[in-house]
Formats: C-alpha cells, sequence, structure tokens
C-alpha cells in the first residue's frame, strides 16, 4: 500500500496569494479547505504538492521554499503524485480525496508563480473532497485505491 505523510497545510483567503502554512484545516465535502479562497465545489477543491517537486525545481535555482509557496493546499512527502491515476482515492487524516486532475493549464491571470517560478501547473495535482474531515501536518496519506 502507497503511503506518504502531510508536511504543510496552507491557505489564503483570496486568490493569487502564496498561501499560510497554518498546521491543520478542516476539508468539508464537495468544497474543500474551508476559509481557502479556491474552496467551493468543482473538480478542483484542494491542491497538492510534493515537497520533492519543490526542492527539484528550486534547488538548482538557489531559491528557498517550502509548504504553501506555489499556493497549494497540502504539501506532501514520499509520495509520487503524479504516479496515481485520475479517479485514485486518498485517505489524509480523517478525510478522503479523490484525485480529479494532474497538473493544470498554464494561465498567468490565475496561476500563481514563487520568485518567478511556477510548479503547481506541471508537479500538482487537484482533488476533491469526497469525505469531510480534518488534515494535519504529520498525518499519513494512504492510497485507498488507485485509479
Amino acid at each position: 500500500m502507497k503511503t506518504g505523510k502531510v508536511i504543510g497545510v496552507s491557505m489564503s483567503e483570496e486568490r493569487g496569494v502564496s498561501k499560510k502554512e497554518i498546521g491543520m484545516g478542516y476539508l468539508e465535502k464537495d468544497m474543500g479547505l474551508v476559509g481557502d479562497g479556491h474552496a467551493g465545489p468543482g473538480i478542483k477543491q484542494v491542491s497538492l504538492l510534493g515537497i520533492e517537486s519543490i526542492i527539484k525545481k528550486c534547488q538548482p535555482l538557489g531559491i528557498e521554499a517550502g509548504p504553501g509557496d506555489f499556493a497549494e493546499n497540502i504539501t506532501t512527502e514520499g509520495l509520487d503524485l503524479l504516479s496515481l491515476p485520475v479517479g485514485s482515492i486518498l485517505r489524509m487524516g480523517e478525510a478522503l480525496l479523490q484525485i480529479t486532475q494532474h497538473g493544470k493549464k498554464l494561465d498567468p491571470g490565475h496561476t500563481f508563480n514563487y520568485k518567478g517560478l511556477c510548479i503547481l501547473p506541471d508537479e500538482g495535482i487537484f482533488c476533491r473532497v469526497l469525505e469531510s474531515g480534518h488534515v494535519r501536518k504529520g498525518d499519513t496519506i494512504t492510497v485507498i485505491k488507485e485509479g
């Protein structure tokens, strides 16, 4: 069974800015992270980005970055997010999520960059919340079903 870890839970009340690491949040069914500017119905309720992707893209450029800097809600560790097919089900803390999309179209008006670098469109995944629950920094992420 594939597992990883939550190393950051981040939100911002408005769109187009980096998110602040808050340590814990509540993922509401069919809405996303409560209080986040991107929460709402649709297929991109919660964004996930691996710390491995952040390091891979930032280190060669000498950029220091951490959870939320690329506007992701959940920063993960130890799980190859892009290898998981759309439709996969993840248990994250108390919540249950389904992967709905890999990356997103690079749209300058709706894509956040940090120090000129934009990672979420290529390295991030998006999910919808199937079951509400709290998610905390340090929680285990378990792949319940692939595809």
